[in-house]
Formats: structure tokens, sequence, C-alpha cells
């Protein structure tokens, strides 16, 4: 079966001298890996700057149910990035943001509300001129809505706990270690009520920024089995000081 879709770049991976397995989240299918040969040439048409971490890509394939990596038949870059290339803090975000995406998003199928939050996030990214700080935080929260345990803000009340492992708050302490308590589980309220247009009204030490992705990536880790530990978190976490 024929294929066309839009993708985007979550991990590449050398394998032998020319060949890349790359993994993508795509718009008709969800995560799909593929294989793929990099010629040497100038002038090939596939290029190994094509995956980098969260590059937009529109690709063409023939689908094979059965089989574990899948090959392209035509692939190009869909929307070229104007500023994530040249602005380091902008890349180690997209660096941290595709490790992330590449264990969220790992069982994901044909979600497209899912795909156009990833697209239409980092092209906000890549358009915004100041004030990003705190994009990623905003971004992990927010995903959580498309992948199915978002938290239940219905009932807040100022001084409730938060239990990491129902998304839910709660008034007193569950009888389990997996909680929030009320000082920090405010700041969860405070990054769910955000949206991109706002975040830079809400100001944030490097400190506060980063116990923040410490708790968004421990409730992530109750909900998604065999979740690790993120090896770009620590250049992330000198960022914004």
């Amino acid at each position: 079966m024929q294929v066309k879709s839009n993708a985007i770049v979550l991990h590449a991976l050398k394998f032998g001298d020319s060949q890349l397995i790359v993994d993508l989240l795509t718009e008709q299918m969800g995560r799909m890996s593929f294989i793929c040969h990099i010629p040497v040439s100038k002038k090939a048409k596939i290029k190994k700057q094509f995956f980098q971490p969260l590059n937009l890509l529109s690709i063409e394939f023939d689908y094979r149910q059965n089989a574990r990596l899948q090959h392209f038949k035509d692939i190009r870059i869909a929307d070229p990035f104007a500023d994530i290339p040249f602005n380091a803090r902008k890349l180690s975000i997209c660096l941290f943001l595709s490790e992330f995406l590449t264990y969220a998003t790992r069982d994901e199928q044909q979600n497209a509300p899912l795909y156009k939050y990833v697209e239409s996030s980092i092209l906000w990214l890549d358009n915004s001129q100041h004030s990003f700080a705190n994009f990623h935080l905003v971004f992990m929260m927010r995903l959580s809505r498309f992948i199915g345990f978002f938290p239940n803000l219905e009932h807040y009340s100022v001084g409730d706990f938060f239990d990491l492992r129902s998304g839910e708050f709660c008034q007193i302490p569950p009888l389990h270690t997996d909680f929030i308590r009320p000082d920090e589980a405010s700041k969860i309220v405070l990054l769910m009520r955000m949206n991109y247009e706002s975040m830079h009204l809400f100001k944030m030490s490097r400190e506060e920024r980063n116990r923040c992705i410490e708790l968004i990536i421990s409730y992530y880790r109750l909900h998604i089995p065999n979740f690790p530990e993120l090896k770009s978190l620590s250049i992330l976490q000198e960022l914004f000081v």
C-alpha cells in the first residue's frame, strides 16, 4: 500500500557505514521506523541533514504490514526551519523534546490531533523571537491531553495534593507515595493553565523550572511503561538562568 504522509523526526541511529534507522511520528500512521541508505553524493535526494531532531518531513513509502522497518520512496523537508538550526537554546529544547517524544509516543497509532499539536508547537517555537523559556514545560503538560492522562483540574482547590497515579487533585494525601504536596501541586496547576502566548507572563527561576521538569517526567513515568531516564535532560537543565 502506497502511503503519503507528513512526519516528524524523533530519533536517527547510524546503522553500518551508510544507513540510518529513523523513528518518525507520522500523521497518517502514527509511530513508524524506517531504514534508509544515505548516499555520499552531494546531489543525492536523501541527505543526513533531513533527520535532525523534530524536522518536519513529507514522505512517501510502500507500507508493508509485517515489516519492522519501512523503506522511503520519496522524502523531502516539508517546512524548513528559519531559526531553530541557528539558535543554541532552541536546538537544546528540540534535542530534549525529540528524546522525550520518542518514549512518550512509542505505542501511538494514527492520532491526527496529536500529530497536529506536535507539528504546530514546533513551528511556534521556530517562529518565536523571545520568551520561550517555559516552552518545553507547557508542551509536555499539554501533550498528556492527547495521549490519555491529562490531569483533572475540575475539583482543584488551593492546598490540594496531586495524586500522580490517578491524575486527580485531592484534599488529603493518598495512601501511596506517588503524590505531589500542595506547594508544588500549585505549580502543576499553573503550567496546565499556561499556553504559548501567555507563558511569558509567568516568571520562574531555573531551579523552579527544573523541578517542574522532574515532576512532569515522574508523572509520565507512572503512566507509560519503561519510560527511561532522558540523556538530554542534563543539557536542558543548564539553560534559561
